[in-house]
């Protein structure tokens, strides 16, 4: 099967959280710090997932906003990650920079859907 960019980034990105939120844990980083950049983290997806799904253009819309502004979260939790030295500088860099791709992909889509619902 086929699967499209964002879907397959999205996945692998959430995958990757799960993992480094494991590891996490078992270096006793605080758990609320944790549980938000892995319920931010693999939030991205499955919202892409549900605007897959979606019935019309403009749900499609609403749940890649979503998607966008959970990853914008998930940069925030990673930034105090680091800012509080809970988490290397090459483990942040790998996930901001996953992140952003991220990012920078479901704006492309974000700003093409909308110009196209403009149509």
């Amino acid at each position: 099967m086929n699967e499209n960019i964002i879907k397959q980034k999205s996945i692998s990105f959430a995958t990757k959280i799960v993992v480094f939120s494991r590891d996490l844990r078992n270096r006793k980083v605080e758990s609320v710090l944790i549980n938000q950049l892995l319920k931010s983290g693999t939030s991205i997806g499955a919202n892409v997932e549900e605007a897959c799904a979606g019935i019309s253009r403009n749900e499609f819309s609403m749940k890649l906003s979503i998607s966008y502004k959970e990853a914008k979260e998930t940069l925030y939790w990673l930034n105090l990650l680091k800012d509080t030295r809970s988490i290397s500088f090459e483990d942040y860099t790998a996930l901001y920079e996953d992140c952003d791709e991220i990012l920078r992909i479901l704006w492309a889509i974000l700003k093409k859907t909308r110009i196209d619902n403009k149509k």
